[in-house]
């Protein structure tokens, strides 16, 4: 499905973040949930489908680039409103701002890649099976504030499946810091998903964005998903390897010498206790300066490979009016930026960072990329304005426990 989008004009008008919290009025009606991961040990199973055969499914996954590309040929007026007064839920830890500021710019810990796939073929044994994905794709993510230090904000384009309007996307696990295989925190399973109702019924664009609860991190206990390494499995009977053959198979570690075993893992805490969340600011000005961070990959229209996707990047620039008519998104925030489209879904736009705390803000996510002036390089990223519903859906997400499941 191919979207315009039309851009307003730069305000120049900058405001501040409110001092307290303000809290809209919010329809239950206007939050949409499901299930990812309904139970640990379907959670585990997530996990081996990923961690397996030294991580080969990460290894092999491309970034998502649905629906990225948006072309920009008429300006348009209007743009975002606020529906009730400029809001901030704080960072976690960031009540304790005791650190000096850093004239470098110090990437921050919360922000990962989400990776899903549409399914999985076996191309070993039942025995020793050798799992590998269909179609792994990855956008970015961030952990953000919440109760139970378990939650992380992206698109809602990198939980729904809009190309062929299935609920969400299978398998989908959150990596913060993730780097060719390596998971250094740990890796997250999705447990439930919110968004707003509108997006998830009418992909409305102003709503592309979610909120998602995962499990504690997982990792395997040798620290290498090796599975002839007796360190990273366990023995257990031959009736519960008969049963995870088939309900969960991506936990089997194979059999050897007539025993059975499957994958051990060990918990890696909650989310937010490894790396920190990001705040969240609603209904704030337009024209404020934000850092947009992210793993942009891809080449831009005119065949320049500008970025890999391996590491995380940043760009920084004031917030513009966007609208997008085409898709019902009339209030949506653009920001110059180079990132190209694949792989930036879901970049954080954080408002106040502060490099010595590497917290801010969150006050948006990148659903985009757009070339505004045709020179056929990508200079804009456009987010939906977060404002009191965006707080709400947030609000739905952010109470709900999700707990260890080693």
């Amino acid at each position: 499905m191919k979207r315009t989008l039309a851009f307003g004009g730069l305000v120049a008008t900058a405001g501040l973040l409110a001092a307290g919290l303000v809290t809209p009025a919010q329809a239950a009606g206007d939050v949409a949930s499901d299930p990812l991961a309904s139970t640990g040990i379907q959670a585990k199973n997530i996990a081996a489908f990923w961690l397996a055969e030294n991580a080969a499914n990460l290894i092999a996954a491309t970034p998502y680039n649905v629906e990225t590309k948006v072309a920009a040929k008429h300006l348009s007026k209007g743009g975002p409103a606020a529906d009730s007064k400029p809001g901030i839920v704080p960072a976690i830890g960031d009540e304790k701002k005791t650190a000096a500021k850093s004239k470098n710019v110090n990437l921050p810990k919360t922000t990962g890649k989400v990776f899903f796939a549409d399914g999985f073929k076996n191309v070993g044994t039942r025995q020793n099976p050798k799992v590998v994905a269909v179609n792994p794709h990855w956008c970015t993510a961030t952990s953000v504030q919440s109760s139970y230090h378990n939650l992380v904000a992206t698109a809602g384009h990198c939980v729904y499946d809009t190309v062929s309007n299935k609920a969400t996307l299978n398998y989908w696990v959150f990596i913060p810091g993730y780097y060719q295989g390596k998971t250094p925190w740990g890796v997250y399973v999705g447990k439930t998903a919110y968004t707003h109702y509108d997006y998830d019924v009418y992909e409305d664009g102003d709503r592309d964005y979610a909120f998602v609860t995962v499990y504690n991190g997982l990792k395997v206990n040798g620290g290498t998903a090796d599975r002839s390494a007796p360190v990273n499995r366990t023995e257990v009977p031959k009736a519960t390897w008969d049963a995870y053959a088939k309900n969960y198979p991506f936990l089997l570690a194979g059999t050897e010498g007539g025993k059975y075993y499957v994958w051990k893992f060990v918990d890696a805490g909650r989310l937010g206790d490894n790396v920190g969340g990001q705040g969240l600011a609603y209904n704030q000005k337009i024209g404020q300066p934000v850092f947009v961070f992210g793993y942009p990959s891809g080449s831009h229209p005119d065949g320049n490979h500008a970025f890999s996707g391996n590491t995380l990047k940043w760009s920084y620039g004031k917030t513009f009016p966007a609208t997008a008519p085409a898709i019902k998104a009339e209030e949506l925030q653009g920001v110059k930026s180079s990132f190209t489209g694949e792989g930036s879904l879901g970049s954080a736009w954080l408002l106040k960072y502060n490099n010595g705390r590497r917290l801010g803000y969150l006050n948006g996510v990148t659903i985009g990329v757009s070339d505004t002036d045709g020179n056929d390089r990508y200079d804009t990223s456009v987010s939906p304005y977060f404002d009191g519903e965006t707080y709400g859906v947030y609000s739905a997400a952010k109470n709900n426990w999700s707990g260890s499941i080693a």
